[in-house]
């Protein structure tokens, strides 16, 4: 999985849920790895407009709707800071990517956490 946008590439995913002891580097991790996964994807697919790039962020939220029970195995949740930090993460990606106007909620709005 290469990421060759500079900004995306070098950029923190997640960086205060690695910071905050309360969720596990793990599943932490394996929450990064989808959103670079989703940037690869936006790389290969090239959006052209934000209904495109929707369809895209719906699997990734997908996926990570999946991971809320990797944290709570782990004694963990994706809990407001959480909740906060991925949205965050999800807008830093619409925007590397051109994508400014996108809506942070509706980037995420399959979520169930």
């Amino acid at each position: 999985m290469s990421v060759t946008n500079q900004q995306a590439a070098g950029y923190p995913f997640l960086k205060g849920l690695f910071e905050d002891d309360y969720f596990p580097d793990q599943v932490v991790t394996r929450g990064k790895e989808i959103l670079l996964r989703l940037c690869a994807r936006i790389e290969a697919e090239q959006p052209s407009d934000l209904a495109a790039l929707y369809a895209l962020t719906e699997v990734a939220t997908e996926e990570f709707n999946a991971l809320e029970a990797e944290f709570e195995a782990a004694g963990s949740e994706i809990e407001t800071v959480a909740r906060e930090e991925i949205c965050e993460d999800f807008g830093f990606v619409a925007s590397a990517y051109g994508f400014e106007d996108a809506d942070v909620e509706k980037l995420v709005t399959a979520r169930n956490w």
